[in-house]
This record gives C-alpha cells, structure tokens and sequence, in this order.
C-alpha cells in the first residue's frame, strides 16, 4: 500500500483520538447548504437546485458547497451541541497552487465555553502530540510587524507601509494606494512570516479589527479582534477565533464584505440567514479553530506539495 495512504489514515486516528480524549464529540455537518459564509475574498461553488431535484418555490435556485463547516457547526452549538469537531471535505473555487486544491480536508472544531487563550493552549497541545513540536511561540500581529518591519501596522503611517511594498511590488503598491488591508496583507504573506516562522512554530494573534473575520473584538485592545493563526516553516496551518456572538454585527461584516466583493469585481454572496438566526437564537459563548488537514499531513510528512498528501488532487480526481 502507498506509505501516504497509511500515513494520511493514521493521522487521521491520531487526530480523532486527541479530540476524543479531550471530550470532543465528533460531528458530520453537510458539505452542501443553502447558504455560505459571505467572505471578502473565498469564492464557494454553486450547484444549481434544478441538479438536485429540488427545483421547487420552497427552496433556492442554487446551493452551495461550503468553504467551511463554520456556519453548521454553530447551529449545531446554538440547538444545544456540546464542544464538537468534524474532519471532512470544503470546496473553494479557484484555489490551486503548492498549498491549494479546490477539494480539501478540513479539520475544524469548537469548545463550548471557550476563548481564544485555551484554544491557543490546545493548539499547542496538538503541536506536540501530532507534529513532536515542543515549543510553539505566541506574538501579537502588532508586535510580529514591529520585530520583522519596525513598523506599527494598526497605527503607523499609510505611506511608510505602501513604501516597504514598494521596495518588492512596486506595481502591487500602486494597485492598492490607499487599501491599508491590502498592503498589510502582502506584508504579512511576503516578508513576515516567512521571516518570523522560518522553521519553528509560531501562533499570531490580536488582528485588527478590520481583519476579524468572525471573531469578536478584542476586550484588551479595542483596535484589535480575538483572532489567532497557526503557521509552521511559513505555512498556515489554522485560523481560529473566540467568536462573535453577536447578529447584527454578523450582519454588517456581510455587508462589508460584500462591498470588498464587489470592488474586487467579484460577485456578491447572499447572507448566511440560517447563521443569522441559529445566532439571534443564542449562540453559546465558544471559540472555534480551522486547520488544514492536508496541510497537517505535509509537515508531518515532510513534503512540499499539497499533492503529495491527497490521493486525487483535482488535476486527476
């Protein structure tokens, strides 16, 4: 049998048995929904109903393939689930590349009554349990920038920020004049992580506020928001949050992002109304994490390419 094959499944023992023990209970949320969550920047795949057989009023004219299991997993929390994890498939459109392919695995999880601090403790956990990874550090967003670029990203100047793009991407610079997001983003991809995670282990948190995604804001520093990444050797391996909880924020973060949608020349989302509700009905206090399975298994593996670790990448699925 291929050494990937027993590999990949041994993981995945490995990994049902630390959430197993950690008093996780596994769940199997659709891969299909409705609705998706309105991101700026992931574009999710349409199935159209009439494929279905559901070409009824009752129900809409396409579903999507999630780009994640977030907006089920909190309904699931918010009928009265207990801290859950899941293992299975997400489709992104357009995502190929070294670390990319349309079908992935996802490993995502929540604890009930959680935040931020004891999920980064329990990723530290799985660091050492999965990877034999004995330290992993922990640095703001603010302070990553600061010891990588001696700029302060939330507060320092446009132009400071637009020059150190400049000395690289001079045409990206001018593209995004303006867009602080933009060029922090290309920053933090291009020069900080790869500087700050060069083979070690190391967890980001505090993101600002306009890149929260759905964590809540921080209630240490209101410029921030509860929001963490793991990255290895320069690779995001997880993204999670202490999470937001409140609705009619939820909704004007989809708006936001819509607006960012259609700057881009992206086509808009519908919101996420059955996340809109499963919250307005009260979602627990929780914190929820995103990893990468197959990205898991490459370091482990030791191998440079997404395709090493997938059986049928999309090139021959």
């Amino acid at each position: 049998m291929h050494p990937m094959v027993v590999q990949r499944a041994d993981l995945l023992r490995q990994v049902r048995r630390f959430f197993d023990d950690r008093g996780y209970f596994e769940v199997q949320p659709p891969c299909m929904g409705r609705d998706c969550v309105v991101d700026a920047y992931l574009d999710p795949i349409r199935v159209q109903t009439s494929e279905l057989g559901l070409a009824t009023d009752d129900v809409p004219r396409h579903f999507f393939l999630q780009t994640s299991p977030e907006s089920a997993m909190k309904r699931m929390l918010a009928g009265g689930a207990p801290s859950i994890y899941s293992i299975g498939p997400v489709f992104r459109s357009g995502e190929v590349g070294r670390h990319h392919n349309v079908e992935f695995a996802m490993l995502e999880w929540y604890q009930r009554d959680g935040d931020a601090e004891s999920q980064i403790g329990l990723l530290k956990d799985l660091a050492k349990v999965i990877l034999r990874r004995t330290a992993t550090s922990v640095i703001s967003y603010r302070e990553a920038f600061r010891q990588s670029l001696g700029v302060d990203p939330i507060e320092g100047d446009l132009k400071r920020l637009r020059s150190l793009v400049q000395q690289r991407e001079p045409d990206l610079a001018q593209d995004l004049a303006d867009d602080r997001d933009g060029l922090l983003d290309v920053l933090f991809s291009d020069r900080v992580i790869p500087q700050l995670t060069k083979e070690s282990s190391w967890i980001v948190r505090d993101y600002p506020l306009t890149q929260a995604a759905l964590a809540r804001r921080s209630a240490r520093d209101p410029d921030c928001a509860e929001r963490f990444e793991w990255f290895i050797d320069g690779i995001e391996l997880a993204n999670g949050y202490d999470e937001l909880l409140d609705a009619n924020e939820l909704l004007h973060r989809y708006e936001s992002n819509n607006r960012k949608r259609e700057a881009a020349g992206r086509s808009t989302l519908e919101t996420d109304t059955t996340l809109l509700a499963a919250m307005r009905s009260g979602l627990p206090q929780c914190a929820g994490v995103a990893l990468g399975f197959d990205r898991l298994l490459m370091l482990r593996m030791g191998v440079e390419q997404i395709d090493d670790v997938i059986p049928l990448p999309i090139d021959r699925a």
